[in-house]
C-alpha cells in the first residue's frame, strides 16, 4: 500500500491553501479532488470579495480569521501576480430607519477588530456614487475584488512547485484508523485504490459531512448538521454606474447580507446572493427570480433598467445553521475535539472562506504542528 504524509481532500480554496502551506521538499502530500477540475464548487461560485471583516461575532473565528486572512491574502496577490484590487465598499443606509442599523454594524466592526470604517452622509454618499440611494453608508477602504480562478491556480502552482500532487476525478470513500494514521479507500477515474496517510485533512466543503459520515470512529455526535444555502446571481449588461461594492443593510430574518452589487476586474456588475435553502447541490438558476431581485435592487438603485438584468450563475453555501438560526461559526475539528489522532475536519467553511483561506491553512498548519 502507498504511505504519504498526508492526504488532503478537496481541491478548492481551503484544501489548496493549506497545500500550499504545508508542501515542502521530501514532504509527501496528495490532494484528491473527486472533480474534474479544481475549485468546481463554492471556491469558484462566489461574489469574488475580499472580505474586510464587518458582519462577524467578535471573538470568532470567522472574525479572527477573515481580518487574518485579507491580510495574507493582499500579501499573496502581490506576491503572486493575481489579479485583484482594492476597490471598496459602501454599507448604505436607505432610509433613516436604517441608521440604526449602520451604527450597530460599525460597533461590530470594531469590536472584530476594523477600525478603517468611515462614515459618510448623504451628500458624500451622492459624490461618491450617484445612482445609489441613501441617507448615510460606512465606506469600507480594505474590501477588494479578487480573480478567484487565478487565485486557486495560483495555489496548485505554489503546491505543486513544492512536490504536493493534485490527483483530479478521486473520491475517497472510506477513511479508517490504524496505527500508521489512516487508510484511505475509494476510485480515482473509476478504478478502486487504496492509500496510507499520517494524517487527513478534509477539506470537503459542501461534501466534507459526508466523508464525516464514512469515517470510522468518528462518532455522529462530532458531524455538525449541514444546510445547503443555494444564492442566485444576475449580471447587469453595459456600463456599470458603480464605482465601488454597494451593500444594502442586512436583511432581517435571512441568511444572507442582502443582494448586493459587486463588481469583478473587468468591471462587469453583478448583483446577489440571495438565500434558497436546498436538500440537495442544485445549480439551477430561476430566471422568474429577476423581477423579486429588481424589487430588492431597487430599494438602493432606483434607476435600475430591469431589462439590462441577466440571469448569471449560482452558488452553495455549506452552511453550519439552518433558516431562521444565528449564523454559525467555522468549525476547524481536531483530535481535541473527536479524539482521532491526525485528522482535521473543516466543516462549515462559507462566506468569508475564500478570504480566509490562507489563515486558516495557517491554522491547519499549526494544528499539525507543520
Amino acid at each position: 500500500m502507498d504511505a504519504i504524509d498526508t492526504l488532503i481532500i478537496g481541491a478548492g480554496a481551503l484544501g489548496l491553501a493549506c497545500a500550499a502551506r504545508l508542501a515542502r521538499p521530501g514532504r509527501s502530500i496528495l490532494i484528491a479532488e473527486a472533480e474534474d477540475l479544481i475549485g468546481s464548487h463554492t471556491s469558484s461560485r462566489n461574489s469574488e470579495v475580499i472580505h474586510a471583516g464587518i458582519y462577524y461575532a467578535p471573538g470568532s473565528l470567522k472574525a479572527e480569521l477573515c481580518l487574518e486572512g485579507r491580510e495574507r491574502l493582499y500579501a499573496w496577490c502581490h506576491e503572486h501576480r493575481v489579479a485583484h484590487r482594492r476597490i471598496g465598499k459602501l454599507l448604505v443606509a436607505v432610509n433613516d430607519a436604517e441608521r440604526g442599523k449602520l451604527d450597530a454594524l460599525l460597533s461590530n466592526a470594531e469590536a472584530c477588530g476594523v477600525h478603517d470604517l468611515q462614515p459618510i452622509e448623504q451628500a458624500r454618499l451622492a459624490e461618491l456614487e450617484p445612482a445609489v440611494r441613501g441617507v448615510a453608508a460606512l465606506l469600507s477602504p480594505s474590501t477588494g475584488i479578487i480573480d478567484s480562478h487565478a487565485y486557486l491556480q495560483s495555489l496548485r502552482a505554489a503546491a505543486e512547485n513544492q512536490g504536493a500532487q493534485l490527483v483530479l476525478r478521486t473520491r475517497v470513500e472510506r477513511l479508517e484508523p490504524d496505527a500508521d494514521g489512516w487508510i484511505a479507500s475509494g476510485t480515482s477515474s473509476g478504478d478502486p485504490f487504496q492509500l496510507r496517510a499520517q494524517r487527513v485533512i478534509n477539506a470537503g466543503g459542501l461534501f466534507a459531512q459526508q466523508l464525516a459520515q464514512c469515517t470510522l470512529g468518528l462518532a455522529g455526535a462530532h458531524i455538525p448538521q449541514l444546510h445547503l444555502c443555494r444564492g442566485h446571481y444576475f449580471s447587469y449588461s453595459g456600463r456599470a454606474p458603480f464605482q465601488h461594492l454597494i451593500y444594502p443593510m442586512p436583511e432581517a430574518n435571512t441568511a444572507g447580507l442582502g443582494i448586493h452589487a459587486t463588481l469583478d476586474l473587468g468591471g462587469q456588475l453583478r448583483f446577489g446572493p440571495d438565500t434558497e435553502y436546498l436538500e440537495h447541490v442544485d445549480y439551477r438558476l430561476d430566471e422568474g427570480l429577476c423581477e423579486p431581485f429588481a424589487q430588492a435592487i431597487r430599494r438602493y438603485f432606483p434607476t435600475l433598467d430591469s431589462a439590462r438584468l441577466l440571469p448569471g450563475y449560482s452558488g452553495i453555501r455549506p452552511k453550519l445553521s439552518g433558516p431562521g438560526e444565528p449564523a454559525a461559526d467555522f468549525h476547524i475539528q481536531t483530535a481535541e475535539d473527536h479524539g482521532l489522532p491526525g485528522l482535521i475536519n473543516l466543516f462549515g467553511i462559507e462566506s468569508p472562506g475564500l478570504t480566509a483561506s490562507l489563515a486558516i491553512a495557517e491554522r491547519v498548519a499549526h494544528l499539525h504542528d507543520l
